[in-house]
């Protein structure tokens, strides 16, 4: 990418302001990808890329890879508080009658991306995902989402079909709609144990708000799930994605306009 050869610009800024750009761009970005681009040493890129990291506006996943981070979203909304600060109160809500860990998350693409949470406080919980990507179709928001999309949208974010579940769990396109078709019918989604061993998680769609596809999810250890069942939890958090929806002005998702309204935080 070409910098900006103003004379008056600030390197350190315009620097930061380049690999804002490449993450938008290209999704994810390495240390020696960022170094290239720049034409500065690693270990220079590894402090900017850290900074960016500490301030939210990336994130690092697997392979020390970095992606567009949650302070990212707020950009696009202009005189709008940021999405997590809106949602933070419902969060909190659902945090209270369930007293289990509680994210909010948000797709981009046919991934989730964890946007903010509230760590439960029992003895055995689930720790929170904020600033973690992982396949919509392996969480339990993220099906809640892909369940709001017509099939031919699904199909268009997974043109080679969805990336197999570890453990060698069957899956196909076929699966996929089988169950989207089945939280539709109920309201929400469930993840047994597929992006983490051990754990149970149950999400629920909030629609588009803020031009961002939402949805909200409740994780608790799956031995706990199995004693406890999911049906009161799964109640409660509807209850509180409707109040959400109303407050907020959340809309139905439109799949045809939304890939691009998610494509500037993936």
């Amino acid at each position: 990418m070409e910098q900006n050869k103003n004379p008056n610009h600030i390197e350190a800024v315009d620097r930061a302001l380049v690999l804002l750009t490449l993450l938008a761009e290209r999704g994810q970005l390495s240390v020696t990808e960022a170094g290239r681009e720049l034409g500065v040493v690693p270990s220079t890129a590894h402090r900017l890329l850290s900074t960016l990291l500490h301030r939210g506006f990336a994130v690092r996943g697997e392979n020390r890879l970095y992606r567009a981070g949650p302070r990212l979203l707020p950009l696009g909304t202009s005189g709008a508080p940021p999405l997590p600060e809106r949602v933070r109160p419902h969060l909190g809500s659902l945090y209270g009658a369930v007293d289990e860990t509680v994210h909010l998350m948000v797709r981009t693409g046919s991934d989730v991306l964890f946007l903010d949470g509230i760590e439960g406080a029992r003895s055995l919980r689930v720790g929170l995902r904020v600033g973690l990507r992982l396949p919509a179709h392996r969480t339990s928001g993220g099906k809640a989402m892909l369940a709001d999309l017509e099939r031919e949208a699904v199909d268009a974010l997974h043109p080679g079909g969805p990336p197999a579940a570890p453990g060698g769990r069957t899956g196909g396109t076929a699966a996929l709609h089988d169950e989207l078709a089945a939280v539709r019918g109920r309201g929400y989604g469930t993840n047994l144990d597929e992006s983490e061993p051990g754990v149970t998680a149950i999400g629920a769609s909030l629609g588009v708000v803020d031009g961002h596809h939402a949805a909200l999810a409740i994780a608790l250890p799956t031995v706990r799930a199995l004693a406890v069942g999911v049906e009161e939890l799964a109640a409660r958090l509807l209850r509180t994605c409707e109040e959400a929806r109303r407050e907020l002005g959340g809309r139905a998702a439109r799949p045809a306009a939304y890939p691009a309204a998610a494509s500037s935080i993936q």
